[in-house]
Order: C-alpha cells, then sequence, then structure tokens
C-alpha cells in the first residue's frame, strides 16, 4: 500500500528521534486553550494550556502553561499565530505581551497575526521553580562576589554558588526535574496544534534563540517563519563550551563603547582617552572598592561594563557613570553621591522591579543546568576559568557564574545534537557584529547548520538587531509576512554613533525592546 505524505513524514520523524535517543513519537493531546481578559491588564487576554509534565509519560501529570495575547486587528487576512520568547533562560514572554511588545510587533505585522507570548515551563507563572521563600532570603544567602577576582575566592565561591542545586532540590518542587529546553520545545508544538495552526510562526532572542534551533531540530517539517535573533551556537552551549566565544565577545564590543566614546568626546573620554581612563579605574576599583555607600567593588564593575553592554542606547549614561566613578577615585567632592545615584538609575533602567521578589534567577539555572554539561569538580572549573582570562577580563566573570551547575543533574530528556537539519520553511538568523552578549559567530555557525537559512547581519552594536535595526526590522517583517528572505550576504548598516547628542535622543526616543533579554540575573542591579 502506497504511504501518504503524512505518513512516511511521521514514520521519518520517529526514526530519527529513536537514534537521537530522544525517545518515540508519541501521539499528544492537543490542550484547549480559553482565552479571557487578563488580570494584570484587561487590555489583553491570557489564558493557560495543560500539558505533559513529562512527555515520557504523556498520559500522566499535568502542568500549566501561561499565555498572553494581543488578538489580530485584521482578522479578515489572518497569517497565523506569532509566539514569542524573550531570552534568559528565565524571561517571562506573558510580562512582554503586557509591558506592550506585542502591540508593537501588531503594528508592524499590519494586524495579521494574533501575537502569543508565553512563560516556557518553571517561569513566573507556569508551575515556576523556587529555591527561596522570598527576597530576604535570596539576599541573606548571596553573600559572595559575582565571580572570583582575587587569589584564593575561587573555592569559596565553587562552594557557595555550587550549593543552590542542593537549596533547590530539597524543596521537593516536581517541576525542577522538567525544564529543558527539549520539553520546551515540545509544549511549543503543542501550543502551535492548539492556535490550529500547521506550522509554527516564532521569533525568539537570545536564549530563545536556542529554542529556536531545538525547535527546527525536533520538528523541522512544522517550521513555516522561525526567525532567531541574538544567536547562541548550540552545539557549544550544550555542551558547556560557550565560554569559547564568552571570552572575546563582550572584550570587542567594549573596545567599540571605549572608541566611540572618543569620537564623539563622551565625559569618560578627556585627554588621555577613554580605554586609559577606564582601565586605570578598573585598577583602582580592583586594588580598593569605592565607596558609594556601599562597597562598590572590582566585580560590580566588570558585571557593570557587561551590563553596558546589552543596549548602546543607554551608552552616555554608562560614559557618565564610569567617569563619576573615576571622579571618586580621585576625590571629587560629590562624585561620589553622583556615582550612586547614576547607577541606581541603570540598575532600574536594566532591572526594573529588583524590590519584588521573582523566579528569574532560579529559572535561569533551572533551565541551563538542565541543558548543559558543566565540568563537576573546582579543579575542572578553575581550568576553564583560568583559559577563559586569557581572553579577556570578562571571561571570568560569564564563566564562574555557571558553577551552580556543577551539582545540578543535567535533564535526562534534553536535547544535546546533532543540530544539522533542513527545515520545511527556511530559518531566517539574525546576528550582529558587535553583540557582546552573543557573539556574532553563534549566528554564523547557526546559519550553517539550518541549512537552508539565511543569514541577515547588522553591523553594529548591542544584543539583538530586530527593533534596534531599522534595516533588520522590516527584513524581518517582511519574512514573517511572506516568507520572503533577504538577499544572500545582506549587511544592514550601523546605526549612528550612540554618544552623539542627536543619535541617543532619536535612538530613545525610538527604542523598541523595551523587556528583551535582560542582562544575566547575577547583575548587580540584584543587590542594590
Amino acid at each position: 500500500m502506497q504511504l501518504n505524505d503524512r505518513t512516511l513524514l511521521l514514520r521519518l520523524a520517529t526514526a530519527t528521534l529513536l537514534a537521537l535517543g530522544a525517545g518515540p513519537v508519541v501521539a499528544q493531546t492537543v490542550p484547549r486553550i480559553e482565552w479571557e481578559a487578563c488580570r494584570q491588564d484587561p487590555a489583553y487576554e491570557c489564558a493557560f494550556a495543560r500539558v505533559p509534565l513529562d512527555y515520557d509519560e504523556p498520559d500522566g501529570a499535568r502542568t500549566r502553561i501561561a499565555l498572553a495575547r494581543v488578538a489580530a486587528t485584521d482578522p479578515a487576512r489572518r497569517i497565523g499565530t506569532l509566539f514569542l520568547n524573550p531570552g534568559g533562560p528565565g524571561g517571562s514572554g506573558v510580562d512582554l505581551i503586557l509591558g506592550g511588545y506585542g502591540d508593537y510587533m501588531m503594528q508592524r505585522l499590519n494586524g495579521r497575526f494574533d501575537i502569543v507570548g508565553f512563560d516556557p515551563r518553571g517561569v513566573a507563572r507556569s508551575e515556576p521553580i523556587h529555591c527561596f521563600d522570598g527576597l530576604s532570603a535570596f539576599y541573606a544567602w548571596w553573600i559572595f562576589p559575582y565571580f572570583p577576582y582575587e587569589r584564593g575566592q575561587e573555592p569559596s565561591f565553587f562552594r557557595d554558588l555550587g550549593s543552590l542545586s542542593g537549596l533547590c532540590h530539597a524543596r521537593g518542587e516536581r517541576i525542577i526535574d522538567h525544564m529543558s529546553t527539549a520539553d520546551v520545545v515540545r509544549d511549543l508544538d503543542l501550543l502551535r496544534q492548539a492556535v490550529g495552526d500547521t506550522g509554527l510562526n516564532f521569533v525568539g532572542w537570545s536564549y530563545g534563540s536556542y529554542i529556536g534551533n531545538t525547535y527546527a531540530n525536533l520538528f523541522p517539517a512544522n517550521v513555516r517563519a522561525l526567525v532567531i535573533d541574538g544567536v547562541l551556537d548550540p552545539g557549544l552551549w550544550a555542551s558547556g563550551d560557550h565560554i569559547v566565544l564568552d571570552r572575546f565577545s563582550v572584550a570587542e564590543e567594549f573596545e567599540e563603547f571605549l572608541r566611540l566614546c572618543d569620537e564623539a568626546e563622551c565625559p569618560l573620554s578627556g585627554p588621555e582617552g577613554a580605554s586609559a581612563r577606564w582601565w586605570a579605574l578598573a585598577a583602582a576599583v580592583r586594588e580598593e572598592p569605592v565607596d558609594l555607600g556601599y562597597a562598590y567593588s572590582y566585580d560590580y564593575l566588570i558585571a557593570d561594563a557587561v551590563g553596558a553592554m546589552y543596549e548602546p542606547e543607554y551608552w552616555p549614561d554608562y560614559g557618565e557613570f564610569f567617569a563619576s566613578l573615576i571622579d571618586t577615585v580621585e576625590g571629587r567632592t560629590g562624585a561620589a553621591s553622583e556615582a550612586r545615584t547614576r547607577r541606581e538609575a541603570l540598575v532600574e533602567r536594566m532591572r526594573p522591579g529588583r524590590a519584588s521578589y521573582s523566579n528569574d534567577y532560579e529559572a535561569y539555572y533551572g533551565n541551563q543546568c538542565a541543558d548543559t554539561q558543566y565540568p563537576r569538580s573546582l579543579a575542572q572549573f578553575r581550568e576553564v576559568g583560568t583559559f577563559a582570562e586569557v581572553g579577556s577580563v570578562f571571561g571570568a566573570y560569564w564563566w564562574w557564574q555557571n558553577a551552580a551547575c556543577a551539582d545540578w543533574p543535567v535533564a535526562a530528556d534534553r536535547y544535546a545534537g546533532p543540530w544539522e537539519t533542513t527545515t520545511s520553511s527556511p530559518v531566517l538568523v539574525v546576528g550582529n557584529y558587535f553583540d557582546g552578549i552573543t557573539d556574532y559567530a553563534g549566528a554564523y555557525a547557526s546559519s550553517r547548520l539550518l541549512l537552508n537559512s539565511r543569514l541577515l547581519v547588522y553591523a553594529g552594536w548591542g544584543h539583538t538587531a530586530y527593533g534596534r535595526s531599522l534595516c533588520v526590522t522590516r527584513y524581518v517583517d517582511q519574512y514573517l509576512l511572506r516568507r520572503a528572505l533577504p538577499p544572500r550576504g545582506t549587511v544592514c548598516p550601523a546605526n549612528p554613533n550612540p554618544f552623539l547628542p542627536a543619535a541617543a535622543a532619536r535612538r530613545r526616543a525610538e527604542k523598541l525592546l523595551p523587556a528583551i533579554s535582560r542582562p544575566p540575573t547575577g547583575w548587580p542591579g540584584w543587590r542594590r
């Protein structure tokens, strides 16, 4: 008997997943979604979808996935549902919608999609993982530096941050064993079916690119339009080897920060130049913390420099902040108060609402540690940390935060490759030349692994490009609407120097990324 195309595809998919050890394709009950006005903001619609807690037991216990939606304003020409993920891991897609980003995309896409954000399992409203009883308990635990930077700090740092696994697992929350990206992707495919789409429409920023890459490999026949922006190299992420790129990426963008500051004669510049002044500041703070009403130590300075690389639109503020730190070190009257005020404003910008307790810290590690195989011993961590420091002073900051995963079990159902696939519709891969958070090399690697994909490049700075570069934004919009790919080799030009007053004012007025890809949860905004 002749097999029809759908049956043949199902058998091929089953054979492939069995070969990868991902388990057989099992028929799932498609969840029913009942939309109603959101309690937090009735202007939007919210719902929960019930999905298997454990996909090895599809008829067993369920967990709930929280959703928020902006319904298509042109229903007669509706294309389908566009799912969004803002990164993290631990970012809330529901908050993305409630924060107005769905309205922005609705306008750009002519009202032709339902725009849906979802909280991945374990995140925010989707059976959130918790390791602490509240913010005070979290702060009482976190009394160590953000990374070890002085001789002899590594053993205590490794022990203290590594204790997170025991704290989290001791609470006995069931979701902790089911937070891999592979399970998030399986949820996403059920959500696709629940909204009635034959192919997935998805935009994933930062860690959301890992969701997109994983979906493309587990469900290659189910793609209509898939955008990944600010892209992780999936092979390096899964293996724990992403420090190979991380140790250089921030340094390259930070050199651009200093160069452009000099070009615009920003307050950090001065006769000696921004680079000489900043590195002198770093040496001074490493020698002795600055008194800002609290001890502003070297780990704070490095973390603030990393935080600056997310949003070039706020580089003028960082230039003024670093300049005020220099003035404080040099003893100018009132400089410490000025530096503290400037920093508080930046912290509020980068991590708003820090006074309230959310679970994004636990969700970050609950997902990352489930996905990624990290070394288990201090000796191995120290060896990699030494390698990371060779690349730049920022390498140790990136690497040592992963010590929380040293004693955290890797999920049995995670997907760790292979990552080479051909999807039913080409994936659009977006990368910035100077993205200090997810290196351009990650976008390039993904474009080579997704065999029929197209790489779109932004020649500027910052983390992710959609909404930052009008050129990139227009190409992405046309791809989502018509599946029209940009010409091969397309490179969108950089925006004007962010330090120039006119450019800074215009970009702040036009800023289109209100909640995408915040700094790591270990950023000092958590404590101050």
